[in-house]
């Protein structure tokens, strides 16, 4: 029987949006929209997901009964009405839909922007007024004007490329652009302060985080042209509005648009709403039927392909690899969460770092949920299985104040794809390796600094013995004498007569007292058992 997923519709989206889910009768949708408190946590309770818009909030307290859901989708970009850190400790993936509404937040931006060279929210004020007032409303052109992009990735590229089509020179600041996408777009990189000083027109094309939080202040407006003009269509609290009001009135900036505000719905009394030089929208850059439409479509995909494949592509909380590359993965990163097991049953005390190292074809981006798969393995005895999962992990490990990296490794010779985790604890450092001789055969090959090679399943034990005659035989005849059948054995040393490893995968657990009596045979050193499924 295929598993089934329940889904809270928590505001309304359009059929379009739905159609994903409903093709599949694995999903189960509910539509309950306007709920808030405790009416919404009793909603999410039993889902497996809940999709919002922006007019449901999902609070810290709204996910205090959610005993089941492992994905928040938002139709739409910012997930500013999701508390993502609440989510994340909880395991629940955060999607949102960043491509549907590209187009529409491009072309308000630069409506703004016509709006404000050409003063025509003004003269159309006049008009209705009854004025014919042409000398007022002299503007300027865009052409041979430069436009100052502050973040040029998916929607600052478009209004880049309708600046092109003005005449428009182009100048952008973005840390994350490399310098091959910015000649593609016909960009020049700068720094901000070089953006400032030399634009024309800002445009501000960044997402709100503690770093972006009111980065255009009286410093950086101050730098800008005086007759410049500031565009913000992205989110509210990256423009000081105290500091913005102040450069207007001034007359050091000759206009600004704004679609996004620092709180919203915007004051009535607000003082923005009587600055003559302002042109403001209320956050309308994704309100049009197609961009509505996309969203909704894109997040209903996005949820179904989360709970039914694990693909967390468009997560802003979990590790970014979905689709054919997650499901070309999905075996290593089961042999990675095993890997993190034996490491749990080697190390004695606590772990202060975690290192992934990986070597394959998987791209860059690869190392992250490695990472993420291995440190569930690892921690899931400690937190318990159901607390922790790859969405969660590194959260978890970073509360343990666990050092946690991840390295890119050369080749390696007898592995396309081979993967390590290096622990350290008080007593030194740890490592357990394993590799993909192909899709369906994972092996364990490494464990500390002996080479091994057995399958990653079922029932390991970890047996460290003194290189001498008669070890093997002792330990098999044990455990045949406990009625423990072996399906593999595989010993390595490093030396003739120093210490040995041997690598037991036996059918079926092995009791206390058996575990106690092996490690009681002469010659033996130390006994780790580890279930790895």
């Amino acid at each position: 029987m295929s598993e089934s997923y329940r889904v809270l519709i928590a505001d309304a989206l359009p059929d379009e949006g739905l159609a994903p889910l409903k093709a599949d009768d694995r999903f189960e949708l509910e539509v309950k929209t306007g709920l808030k408190g405790d009416d919404l946590a009793q909603a999410i309770e039993g889902m497996d997901a809940v999709i919002v818009r922006s007019a449901t909030r999902i609070s810290r307290d709204a996910l205090k009964r959610a005993d089941r859901l492992k994905v928040i989708g938002r139709a739409g970009v910012g997930v500013d009405n999701i508390d993502v850190q609440a989510a994340t400790e909880r395991g629940v993936a955060v999607l949102n839909a960043p491509a549907g509404n590209t187009i529409s937040a491009a072309e308000l931006a630069f409506a703004h922007i016509l709006s404000l060279v050409r003063k025509i929210p003004a003269a159309d004020r006049s008009m209705k007024s009854g004025e014919w007032d042409r000398k007022s409303f002299t503007g300027n052109e865009l052409y041979g004007k430069t436009l100052g992009l502050v973040g040029a990735g998916r929607i600052g590229g478009e209004v880049a490329r309708r600046a092109r089509a003005f005449g428009m020179r182009i100048v952008a600041f973005d840390p994350f652009l490399t310098s091959e996408k910015a000649a593609e777009l016909e960009i020049e990189l700068g720094t901000l302060e070089d953006v400032l000083g030399r634009s024309d027109i800002i445009s501000l094309h960044v997402p709100l985080t503690d770093r972006t939080r009111r980065m255009i202040g009286d410093e950086q407006l101050a730098l800008m042209k005086p007759g410049a003009f500031l565009v913000n269509a992205a989110r509210g609290g990256v423009v000081d509005e105290r500091a913005l009001a102040r450069a207007l009135e001034s007359g050091h900036l000759a206009g600004a648009g704004l679609d996004v505000f620092e709180e919203e719905p915007l004051p009535a009394d607000s003082p923005l709403r009587q600055m003559k030089r302002l042109v403001m929208t209320p956050h309308v850059g994704a309100q049009t039927e197609e961009a509505q439409q996309n969203v909704a479509v894109e997040i209903g995909y996005a949820v179904r392909d989360a709970l039914v494949e694990g693909d967390f592509t468009r997560a802003v909380n979990a590790p970014a690899i979905g689709g054919e590359e997650m499901r070309r993965l999905r075996p290593l990163l089961e042999l990675a969460e095993r890997l993190g097991r034996l490491g749990a049953a080697l190390v004695e005390g606590p772990v202060a770092a975690v290192e992934a190292r990986y070597a394959g074809e998987g791209p860059e981006e690869a190392l992250r949920p490695i990472l993420s798969s291995a440190l569930v393995g690892l921690l899931g005895r400690a937190v318990g299985r159901e607390g922790i999962n790859r969405v969660n992990a590194l959260h978890v490990a970073s509360t343990r104040g666990i050092e946690l990296s991840r390295s890119r490794l050369g080749p390696q010779r007898d592995y396309g794809e081979y993967v390590e985790m290096r622990l350290t604890v008080a007593g030194g450092e740890r490592r357990v390796a394993g590799a993909l001789l192909s899709e369906a055969h994972p092996r364990i090959v490494r464990i500390d600094e002996y080479p091994v090679t057995v399958l990653p399943t079922g029932t390991l034990v970890v047996l460290r013995n003194h290189d001498v005659p008669g070890v093997i035989g002792r330990v098999g005849s044990l455990l045949g004498e406990s009625g423990i059948n072996i399906a593999e054995y595989y010993q390595a040393r490093l030396e003739e007569g120093g210490q040995a490893l041997a690598a037991i995968r036996v059918d079926g657990a092995l009791a206390d007292e058996v575990v106690a009596a092996l490690r009681r045979l002469r010659d033996v050193v130390h006994v780790t058992q580890v279930e790895l499924d």
